[in-house]
């Protein structure tokens, strides 16, 4: 049975779903059973049984979540679940052009989840709005070696 992995998605203007819908081709085809799902109407108790996770998320306004993940994030924030049972990766979206804010969005789940206790397989992908590639394309070749070298090994820990 191939290894389910849920990718989560936090967006504004549908740029990070769009990626999602990329790299769960990309892991479909490595062998991986990925699975999308919207932050929209997540909470804590998506991380309940565990598992692989995928944080696929934009950054908005002064360096927050996207509104579709603010309830998901202050969910987080109040429970604190402990997710020593979750493996997880993030894709984190944003423009250089804002510095001080640059992919803020998926840069504080990546700090969340550290804080209660999953582990992270892999650097975080930090993908730059004006570096003139395209968040799809450098997401699927992050997510294709994300999957053979970082996560495999960590599933295997």
């Amino acid at each position: 049975m191939s290894q389910p992995i849920t990718i989560l998605v936090g967006t504004m203007t549908g740029t990070a779903e769009l990626v999602a819908q990329e790299v769960e081709q990309t892991l479909q085809a490595a062998g991986y059973a990925p699975r999308i799902e919207m932050m929209d109407a997540a909470d804590a108790s998506v991380f309940a049984d565990g598992g692989v996770f995928l944080i696929v998320s934009s950054t908005y306004g002064n360096g927050d979540v996207p509104d579709n993940a603010q309830a998901f994030f202050s969910s987080l924030q109040g429970e604190r679940p402990d997710l020593s049972n979750v493996v997880y990766g993030v894709i984190a979206l944003g423009d250089i052009t804002y510095k001080a804010t640059f992919c803020q969005g998926g840069l504080q789940f990546d700090r969340l989840l550290n804080e209660l206790g999953a582990r992270r397989a892999g650097e975080p992908l930090t993908h730059d709005a004006s570096s003139g590639t395209l968040a799809e394309d450098v997401a699927c070749e992050w997510a294709a070696s994300w999957a053979e070298q970082e996560l495999a090994p960590a599933v295997a820990a």
